[in-house]
């Protein structure tokens, strides 16, 4: 009996038995994969997420090397658009304005941010309006159109000479940013040069200025307006080139640019024109600001 019983082999491990082995297979191994993964990934995260301060950022634009500089101008840039980020550092606007003129000469990157980062600031220094508009003379062009955004986005009228001036470049790109920045600026002492631009070569430059006397409530660029509502006439004008993957509509942003100056206006003489692209437009979005527009159109509010 001894015998037999040295000579019987192990009993064979059971369903029950095999269990733990399974779990550790099934669960817990990738369990253990996937907080590897989630700590790497919240290692690439801490590694990505930048969180530092604007004077930082400065301090590489103005004593870092070349590749440092103008990724730092547009972070900068970045960083002047999140609310508050002007309060938390009240000195960062004068030394924004001392960075773009030290810059003067510079990799061109690093100026064209920072006039993005000027036109951020919530109360921009005095010194600021005359630093741009001393920018428009910049050899690179992208500095002098940023320099001229800037200037629109700060909004004093004191621009507004120095802007008329250069409505004269032989730049469309640069007229247009021009009447952009011109129409959002207060007053109407700029008016005289946005009618001038109505008769403008360049289709955008007259639908600026169009648009423009619109948020003033000026009636002379109706007739632009009315063009601007042509689909057929607005799809001759804009270049669809590199765009047909995409979708955006280039040709239903002009339109709705005009649906919301034409509402702005009040212009009565062109509600059927409004009431035709409700109903007909191949977008769905400008037919939904035409619908807006045509309900804003049919309060008759008066033009002031």
């Amino acid at each position: 009996m001894d015998k037999l019983a040295e000579g019987e082999s192990a009993p064979r491990q059971g369903p029950l038995a095999a269990a733990p082995s399974l779990a550790v297979q099934f669960f817990l191994i990738p369990l253990a994969v996937v907080g590897v993964l989630v700590m790497v990934y919240l290692g690439f995260r801490m590694l990505i997420e930048d969180q530092r301060t604007a004077q930082e950022y400065l301090h590489d634009v103005q004593y870092g090397g070349r590749e440092r500089r103008w990724p730092a101008a547009y972070e900068l840039s970045r960083l002047m658009v999140a609310p508050g980020a002007e309060a938390a550092d009240p000195t960062i606007g004068p030394a924004l304005v001392q960075a773009f003129e030290d810059a003067a000469g510079d990799d061109p990157r690093v100026r064209r941010y920072l006039a993005l980062a000027i036109g951020r600031l919530e109360q921009p220094p005095a010194a600021a309006v005359p630093a741009l508009l001393a920018a428009i003379d910049d050899p690179d062009g992208e500095v002098a159109v940023s320099a001229v955004w800037a200037l629109g986005a700060i909004g004093d009228p004191a621009a507004v000479p120095g802007l008329s001036v250069i409505y004269g470049s032989t730049d469309p790109g640069l007229r247009k940013v021009t009447v952009y920045a011109l129409g959002a600026i207060a007053g109407t002492s700029q008016i005289g040069t946005l009618r001038m631009a109505l008769e403008d070569p360049v289709a955008d430059v007259q639908w600026n200025a169009a648009v423009a006397l619109a948020r003033h409530r000026d009636a002379s660029g109706v007739t632009v307006l009315r063009r601007m509502l042509d689909r057929e006439y607005v799809a001759r004008q804009v270049t669809r080139i590199g765009r047909e993957a995409e979708e955006a509509d280039p040709v239903a942003d002009v339109i709705i640019s005009g649906l919301r100056a034409v509402g702005a206006l009040g212009e009565a003489s062109l509600r059927d024109s409004v009431a035709a692209l409700s109903r007909d437009d191949t977008s769905v979005q400008v037919r939904t600001v035409a619908l807006e527009t045509l309900e804003r159109l049919n309060g008759d509010r008066p033009r002031s």
